[in-house]
């Protein structure tokens, strides 16, 4: 699958989870935009989020300002509200069983993760990032397995500083830990069906840049059904409102 193909796969793994539907008809679940967290606000909530800083050919680069799209959600009960105002208060406002849902531009073997801030404390959603790690047990990095990095991350984010990039292509960027449970289109395979997924290549060409691929063993209908959900995201593109 392709990196948008594995975004909508992780989204499809993260709506079957029990809490995730527990927290839908019972409490909160709070999603800090990104495009793999958009196609999961697309498929808990049927609509897509503002996508703020991103990596493009042309560098590392934020958005422009769309008052009609919505950055950050929350889903109560079902239904989504605009919380871009008020990040903050609405991470005050996260009970016991409630969820918080955040991307990641990285993360390692060891399961440590980190965003990419280029904005001094990162705007409302940065300053809100610490509540939303602090007030519920149950934060959940969707991110997909192209984001993996070399060795220790904690060593990398000692050595990158917003304030200290001389040169750089798009805007200056530096990196902020952030901390749970990180899942993966692995993870939604297991939770969709009872298979044994892994990974073989990494990489293609011809708009397959980043894709991954992978062997399944399992019973013969768990590993149809993960076959036929993956054909049917073929060709399926980025999630998030277009500029």
């Amino acid at each position: 699958f392709t990196v948008p193909e594995g975004k909508r796969l992780i989204a499809q793994g993260i709506a079957a989870r029990p809490d995730v539907k527990k927290a839908l008809r019972h409490g909160k679940i709070l999603l800090k935009g990104g495009t793999t967290v958009s196609a999961i606000c697309e498929v808990l909530g049927g609509r897509p989020l503002r996508i703020s800083g991103r990596i493009t050919p042309k560098g590392t680069k934020s958005s422009k300002q769309m008052e009609e799209a919505w950055h950050c959600v929350m889903i109560e009960r079902g239904s989504l509200r605009d919380i871009d105002g008020e990040v903050e208060q609405a991470v005050s406002s996260l009970r016991k069983g409630d969820i918080v849902i955040l991307g990641a531009n990285a993360f390692d073997q060891y399961g440590n993760a980190a965003l990419m801030i280029g904005r001094a404390l990162g705007g409302g959603p940065g300053r809100a990032l610490c509540g939303m790690m602090s007030e519920v047990s149950k934060v959940i990095i969707a991110v997909g397995i192209e984001k993996i990095v070399p060795g220790n991350l904690n060593d990398v984010i000692k050595s990158v500083g917003r304030r200290e990039v001389d040169l750089a292509v798009g805007m200056a960027v530096g990196l902020m830990p952030i901390c749970g449970e990180i899942y993966t289109e692995i993870e939604a395979i297991k939770t969709l069906a009872k298979v044994h997924p892994q990974i073989i290549g990494r990489g293609g060409i011809q708009g397959a840049e980043g894709a991954t691929t992978l062997t399944i063993d399992g019973g013969e209908r768990e590993v149809l059904k993960i076959f036929q959900l993956v054909k049917s995201l073929k060709g399926i593109g980025e999630s998030g409102v277009k500029e």
